[in-house]
């Protein structure tokens, strides 16, 4: 089912706006749809089109969330692939909103990936998958608060923020493999500790600036809740444990319900009470599939705001 050309207008008009005043706390809820670690391999991305189907079908979502990894490890990291992958992406109704995942470049390294130079495989990522700073693709894309706009971060058009239904959205690039720490071992010539470190550090500290700001903002326009999406969860270790920090005080400050959505693992889980703080909710999505999505609901007037349920693409749709 194609949603109308007006509704998804007046979508993308909304979300032209990244901050909303307070009284919208009382107005009605969205949806949308959360995917990640999809697709993986030639197999997936041939049954791709039926889970777009299956989201596209469904009239109340308004726009896709892509936790990323938007191919396996394995898979090679060429331009070709990457164009292929943005085109999909692109046949959503609706705006596609996607974070980087370390298959796309910092595991380029890889032999069986190609042995590329994972910063320049990086550029090569922000090029295809955000061709517009502060514009998302699909369908019928929507303008989005991007970090480029900060002349010290002004690499970063990846990390966005949007609201709707007043809760703030704020995507915060954090990969797995260690957040980028992992050595880039298969490297023709071997690993570049400087250049890969020189990297993780500015990367780490545009992440912590934009949490920093998507509280902000939320305090700012007393959001009803927040829900960060990055591709990895922040484990308290080396490549994590700052982001996880800033996470959990800014979440234990602002009182609110908080959702981290990521992906990585390939297994749906949800932890209510993340890290010890009760107001925090961990929720991983489905990956490694074509035939999984979770429908998330963002409802103001709930005191939990945020609910979701697993869909699945049915069998029959899910033949290439």
């Amino acid at each position: 089912m194609r949603k109308s050309l007006l509704l998804s207008a007046l979508i993308t008009t909304s979300m032209l706006v990244p901050s909303v005043p307070a009284h919208a706390a009382s107005g009605p809820s969205v949806t949308f749809a959360l995917i990640g670690d999809t697709p993986y391999g030639d197999a997936q991305q041939a049954v791709f089109p039926k889970l777009v189907d299956s989201i596209d079908a469904d009239p109340d979502v308004r726009f896709v969330l892509h936790a990323g990894d938007v191919k396996s490890g394995g898979s090679t990291c060429d331009d070709a692939r990457f164009e292929t992958l943005a085109g999909l992406f692109g046949t959503f109704d609706d705006p596609f909103v996607l974070t980087p995942g370390d298959n796309e470049w910092t595991d380029c390294h890889r032999t069986a990936a190609g042995g590329y130079l994972p910063t320049e495989r990086l550029e090569a990522v922000r090029r295809t998958f955000y061709p517009v700073a502060g514009r998302t693709i699909g369908g019928h894309p929507m303008g989005v608060r991007t970090q480029a706009r900060d002349a010290r971060h002004r690499d970063y058009r990846e990390n966005v923020l949007f609201t709707r239904s007043g809760v703030v959205f704020a995507t915060v690039h954090v990969v797995g493999s260690e957040n980028g720490l992992a050595p880039w071992s298969q490297l023709p010539g071997g690993d570049r500790p400087a250049e890969r470190l020189a990297e993780f550090e500015a990367r780490k500290a545009a992440a912590l600036d934009w949490i920093d700001n998507a509280f902000a903002v939320a305090r700012r326009t007393q959001a009803p809740g927040v829900l960060l999406m990055m591709q990895a969860e922040p484990l308290d270790t080396p490549g994590f444990a700052e982001i996880r920090a800033r996470i959990v005080e800014q979440t234990r400050a602002y009182g609110k319900p908080v959702v981290l959505a990521h992906g990585d693992e390939h297994v749906y889980e949800v932890e209510p009470g993340y890290a010890g703080v009760p107001n925090l909710t961990r929720l991983e999505t489905y990956g490694d599939t074509a035939a999984n999505w979770l429908r998330v609901t963002a409802d103001p007037k709930s005191s939990a705001v945020f609910s979701w349920e697993p869909q699945t693409v049915p069998a029959g749709d899910q033949e290439g």
